[in-house]
């Protein structure tokens, strides 16, 4: 879907992402009843703040009412990550629906109450970095997301530390991201081997916003990606959502989710 980004700061989403204390039943709720929504072309439900609320859509602050939870997805898969720390959720949503396929990745910022009063969605769909749904949908189906043992699961720490190595590594060769044997990333919905990735050129990938879930072994990250798209200017470039899974401080694959102002970035 084409949008003309505009990054919205750090700071304000930090702002917006209170460390509230809530559960991973919570979540799983507020989460449900958004999905509710989503699929059903609601742009309210249970759990929306009835005071202002930041709405993000692949990189624009808009109106709720005129984003995509106003169209009413056919929703054929979806994978959640629960961060009880930030009380925040983060979920994946693919539709194959030949009418209008999409990848979504929708984060909700849950306040003190909690209410949600941030939603940061990128919303992908035909013309968007190498877009596909249906390639996106056959890897998901393969995945292991087990929760992981008590005893086994990393620290939030090392899982964000992995998720940071990996989109450091970008732009310095001499960072080496910890993967495992076998890592694989899908882009857009295309998978390919191996989950070191470096362009050989320095970068300023800022506005990073974490979604972490230890029980899963997982982090997602907002963020922007210099360069890419050559219908925008190279910093801070376009917007793009990386979602990591980890075991054992190892990466074991990641799917990105890439924005788009023009076809394929205008490659």
């Amino acid at each position: 879907m084409f949008f003309s980004p505009v990054l919205v700061a750090a700071s304000a989403g930090l702002a917006l992402q209170a460390a509230a204390a809530c559960t991973r039943q919570t979540l799983q709720d507020v989460t449900a009843g958004y999905l509710a929504a989503l699929a059903g072309g609601k742009t309210t439900f249970a759990a929306l703040s009835t005071d202002k609320i930041t709405y993000v859509e692949n990189g624009v602050e808009g109106d709720i009412a005129k984003g995509v939870l106003s169209q009413g997805i056919r929703i054929d898969y979806n994978r959640s990550l629960y961060d009880t720390t930030q009380c925040a959720s983060y979920t994946e949503i693919v539709s194959t629906d030949s009418k209008h396929p999409y990848v979504i990745g929708s984060r909700l910022a849950l306040n003190a109450d909690n209410k949600v009063t941030r939603i940061d969605q990128n919303v992908a769909d035909d013309g968007d970095w190498i877009f596909s749904a249906t390639g996106t949908l056959s890897t998901d189906k393969k995945e292991n997301w087990d929760p992981i043992p008590e005893a086994k699961r990393d620290t939030r720490d090392v899982i964000k530390a992995a998720g940071d190595a990996y989109i450091d590594g970008w732009g310095d060769s001499k960072i080496k991201p910890p993967v495992a044997s076998g890592c694989y990333s899908l882009e857009g919905g295309t998978q390919r081997s191996g989950c070191s990735l470096s362009f050989g050129q320095a970068m300023n990938i800022s506005s990073r916003r974490y979604t972490i879930d230890e029980e899963l072994g997982a982090v997602d990250v907002y963020h922007n990606f210099p360069f890419l798209d050559k219908a925008l200017p190279r910093d801070p470039g376009t917007v793009t959502n990386n979602l990591i899974k980890v075991a054992g401080g190892k990466i074991q694959f990641i799917h990105e989710n890439t924005i788009c102002t023009k076809k394929q970035c205008a490659k």
